[in-house]
Formats: structure tokens, sequence, C-alpha cells
């Protein structure tokens, strides 16, 4: 084990490049074209960059366990990366769900969506999303670094039921709001012409399957803490794994590719570097 340690080193790091390089390539394509000035854009955005403040919470610390002898971590540190990462991934599920909200907005509500979805709004919602799931978070009190990878037997009853409500409220919560409007928009769609149909899943089949995607592992891994049972290593090994390398480069594939208008601006990008997408 000690002898690969370099090569786990490497192997690690050069995930944690790709994605802070492929969730800020979009970001950036975001930023600067004004044709993705639009909230459905906006929103992918402030998703992505989320993607990268929660690997960029696990991995640092994950970078310098492989390099040591001993993995420490005091109890403060620990307190916060918990803090932190249960903060962002809360946010993603309120993020997934004003993303859904916008293009119910959009589809169902042609008409008033300029007057609903405003910048002032935009900017409401993508605050709300952050704080609220800050908020909630802070008043945890326990010490659980990265859940299902690295668990520390400390986890009071009070605990694991005030984990059990914030469960409800930032997953399940957001998550049948989320499928609710995804139905409406199906059902508007399904009356509505092959055109206004192809437009409604080009823009909402990225959204959900990035939320089945997070979903299954959020679930799992918050699950996983409030039951007292030796589930498999290997499957927690192997789920934990997908939640910190494969999710956050997954979700810039799904929208780099399955987004249209982000799509055409990654290509002239590689064009220019001498690069082709197929």
């Amino acid at each position: 084990m000690l002898q690969y340690r370099y090569v786990y080193f490497l192997l690690m790091f050069t995930v944690y490049i790709l994605i802070v390089c492929f969730n800020s390539t979009i970001v950036c394509l975001i930023w600067i074209h004004k044709n993705l000035h639009e909230p459905m854009y906006i929103f992918i955005a402030a998703l992505l960059l989320n993607s990268v403040l929660y690997s960029t919470n696990i991995y640092p610390k994950l970078l310098i366990d492989v390099l040591s002898e001993k993995q420490i971590i005091s109890y403060s540190a620990c307190l916060v990366q918990f803090f932190t990462n249960y903060s962002l991934g809360s946010a993603e599920f309120l993020l997934l769900a004003a993303m859904s909200y916008d293009r119910y907005v959009s589809i169902c509500k042609p008409l008033q969506y300029p007057t609903i979805m405003t910048k002032t709004n935009i900017c409401i919602f993508l605050v709300l999303a952050w704080f609220l799931a800050a908020s909630v978070s802070i008043h945890f009190k326990g010490i659980i670094c990265n859940s299902t990878v690295s668990k520390l037997q400390c986890v009071s009853r009070e605990l694991n039921i005030y984990g059990l409500v914030c469960f409800v409220n930032f997953l399940i919560l957001p998550v049948l709001f989320i499928l609710f409007t995804y139905i409406r928009i199906f059902i508007i769609t399904y009356r509505s012409g092959r055109e206004v149909r192809r437009k409604a899943a080009q823009t909402c089949l990225p959204h959900l399957i990035v939320l089945v995607n997070f979903s299954c592992l959020g679930s799992f891994d918050v699950l996983l803490v409030q039951m007292e049972t030796d589930f498999p290593k290997i499957v927690r090994l192997i789920m934990s794994l997908q939640t910190i390398l494969y999710h956050p480069l997954f979700n810039p594939i799904i929208y780099g590719l399955k987004m249209k208008e982000i799509y055409k601006h990654l290509r002239k990008l590689f064009f220019c570097c001498g690069l082709t997408v197929n």
C-alpha cells in the first residue's frame, strides 16, 4: 500500500485538476458570452461552481492524507469540513430545485417568464440556496468527517434525528418539488407541438440526469450514517468515490454535451486550441 502512495496521490491530484478545469471552463464560458446570460445558464454556472467548492473541501485533505504516515484531523478542522460538506451538498439540491422552477416558468408560463425570472429574483434564489443550506448545517453538533469515507463514532441520537430532519428538508422536499415541476412540464409539452416537446427534452433532460445521479449518491451517503449496520466496506468505498470523483466530473460533461448553446462555445474553444470535439 505504502509503495503506491505517490501513484494514488498523482491519480487523485489529476482527478481534482480535471474537476476544477472542466467545471471552471463552462463557468467561464457562461460568464464571457452574453447569449449565455440567461437564468438557465446562470443556475448551471452556480451548480458547477458548487461542485468545485465541494471538491476543494475534500481533495486537499485527501491528498495530504495519502502522503502522510498517519491520517490526523483536528476537532475544529473536522467540524469545518463537515459543515462545508453538508452545506454544499444541501445547496446542490436547492440549486436543482431553482433550475426546475426556471424550466417550469419558461415552458409552462412563457409570457410571464421575463417578469418572474428577473435578475433580482435570480440573485435571491442563488443567495437562498447557499444561505439556507449553510444556516441549517451550522447547527449540527458532533463530528462526522466525510461520512462514509471516514466516520468517527461519536454521533449522538439527537444529531441523528436532526440529520434526518435536514435530510427531509434539503433532499426529499426539493426532489419532490422538482418532480412536481417536471411532471407539469411533461403534461404541458405532451399537449403541445413537436417543437415544444423537443425544446423541453433538450433543456430538462440534463437536469433530470444530474438530479437522479446526485439524489441516489446523496441518499446513500446520508442514510448510511443514520443506519447502524455493517454495510460491506467495498460498497461504501465505491459509493463514496462516486460522490467525490464521478459526480463532479459528470456534471460539466452532461451540461457541456447536452446543452446546445454551451456545446457550440465549447466546440469553438477547442477548435481555437487546435482540437476537435466529435
